[in-house]
């Protein structure tokens, strides 16, 4: 099955270079889905009865799905490609990931949102950590 990620790099004009383009579209992918996932958390947080008690997780939601779109949108730009810039946003979402994934861990036994979004940034998290490896 073909995505739309994968079919525009594929109708990118110029040469991607020796980047692995698997690794950069399940980047780019994760990275859409964890946005989507931690700002519907977050949403679904802001209508718990006890959402004081979530303020944490309901902020880091909100960074993580900011800093997974910005990462989304850098990754899907390829003019005047910089690499240095790519590493470092690849490793702030990563570490963004990762913190909303143990935010929301810790009430994933009373919020099923909590568990979808855990999971989703764990993986998103893992998708970047790949990218990077592969960057060298």
């Amino acid at each position: 099955m073909s995505s739309t990620v994968k079919d525009m790099l594929a109708t990118y004009p110029a040469d991607l270079g020796d980047i692995d383009q698997a690794k950069l579209t399940r980047c780019i992918e994760e990275c859409i889905a964890c946005a989507q996932a931690c700002t519907a958390c977050a949403d679904a947080c802001l209508s718990e009865g006890m959402v004081g008690d979530l303020a944490k997780c309901i902020r880091t939601d909100m960074d993580c799905a900011d800093i997974c779109s910005a990462t989304a949108a850098v990754l899907s730009r390829h003019t005047g490609y910089d690499a240095n810039i790519t590493r470092a946003i690849l490793t702030a979402c990563a570490t963004a990931c990762k913190a909303c994934a143990d935010a929301c861990a810790a009430h994933a036994d009373m919020h099923e949102h909590c568990r979808i979004c855990a999971e989703a940034c764990r993986s998103c998290q893992k998708a970047c950590d790949d990218l990077l490896g592969a960057l060298g």
